[in-house]
């Protein structure tokens, strides 16, 4: 399922395989939370672009259209019409995110939806029972992600808690896999490490989870309100304990500096909405540094987004026509935005491979990992 090809210090070069195709890594997984890329890109856009690996989240899905409806329709997968792979997340981060919204207890999480208020009860059970519905390739372990900071003994408590879902997600995803009638029979489960900012409790709790010899493990519960800096020290004190030969994933990160510290740091899988979102507000990624289109020195550049770049919307428009769709509100600027800077991601990351198999990685890091956290001169 995944096998580490070659490594730079900590940084490797892996290849994933699923049922539904094989990943080079490291990788940037393209988020469409709901079954889709917010900014209007379609299943075939993303092949266009370079997506390897498409993320959807199961809180939403469960709450519309609705697992089962997706089920009855082929799983996610014909549902799209995205034919690579797919990995869903679990509903933990909405533990996180719709903390005013839901009750933690340990048979699970009590929500009330964000839609219609609506009573919603989601726990490893029926968070793995929601995801074989969907038929991802892989699927996210249910967890709690905490703030950063939170206090020790809370924290504590709810790694342990994961651990103990993470073991019923464990049980029901095997039983799962094995009736006739799942959609995918294949999919993954992946473990996710938690523990806040404390070192001592992350590697206590990844110890546990990697005993249980799972296909691949994320570490969740970061870029949450922790510092850079901590996030980075977190990573390292973890690492060591991932086990070598499964696929580590890195969970709601982040920006191109993130990416690259990250997998120097040993991570293999990425995913972040952040790309996206910032296209939608006319923040684009270059090789020279970020820039906002709606500055109005771009009222008249004749100029691509970037120079560099080879994606089908700096091969065709110019900034100034861009910035004009801003300006106009037209939704065609938020479709090409989010096409460059997704291609971006995909491209950051696929230079990140060709610089591991050239043995080079280290200088790219070097020139790039400062430099794209920027603001381009131009």
């Amino acid at each position: 399922m995944f096998q580490v090809m070659k490594k730079e210090g900590a940084a490797r070069r892996g290849v994933f395989s699923c049922a539904h195709g094989v990943v080079q890594t490291p990788v940037f997984m393209n988020v469409g939370t709901q079954g889709a890329i917010k900014g209007a890109l379609s299943a075939e856009d993303l092949q266009t672009i370079g997506c390897q690996v498409e993320l959807s989240n199961t809180y939403h899905l469960h709450l519309r259209p609705g697992d089962q409806l997706v089920r009855k329709m082929g799983g996610l997968h014909k549902f799209m019409t995205w034919s690579g792979p797919i990995l869903t997340d679990s509903g933990g981060f909405q533990v996180f995110s719709l903390a005013k919204l839901r009750k933690i207890k340990e048979e699970g999480v009590y929500f009330s939806s964000h839609i219609d208020g609506r009573k919603i009860f989601m726990g490893p059970e029926e968070s793995m029972q929601i995801q074989s519905n969907l038929g991802s390739d892989v699927c996210m372990a249910f967890d709690e992600c905490v703030e950063n900071p939170a206090p020790y003994d809370y924290v504590k408590q709810s790694a342990a808690r994961t651990y103990r879902w993470l073991l019923r997600c464990k049980a029901e995803n095997e039983r799962l896999n094995a009736l006739e009638d799942t959609v995918n029979r294949e999919q993954m489960l992946w473990g996710i490490n938690q523990g806040g900012t404390y070192a001592d409790l992350r590697i206590a709790h990844m110890q546990q989870i990697a005993s249980l010899d799972l296909p691949g493990y994320a570490i969740g519960g970061l870029a949450v309100g922790e510092s850079t800096q901590t996030m980075y020290d977190i990573i390292e004190a973890v690492e060591p304990h991932m086990p070598q030969n499964k696929s580590r994933y890195l969970m709601g990160v982040g920006t191109p500096s993130n990416i690259i510290e990250g997998v120097a740091r040993g991570i293999d899988f990425f995913d972040c909405v952040m790309p996206a979102r910032n296209a939608r507000h006319a923040k684009l990624f270059t090789w020279s540094g970020t820039i906002n289109l709606k500055n109005a020195k771009y009222e008249s550049d004749e100029r691509p987004i970037d120079a560099q770049c080879d994606c089908p919307v700096c091969k065709r428009y110019s900034r100034a026509y861009l910035r004009h769709l801003f300006k106009a509100e037209e939704m065609l600027a938020q479709r090409l935005s989010v096409m460059h800077n997704l291609y971006f991601y995909n491209m950051l990351a696929r230079r990140i491979r060709d610089a591991l198999d050239e043995g080079t990685f280290t200088q790219f890091r070097s020139k790039y990992a400062e430099l794209l956290a920027s603001r381009a001169e131009d």
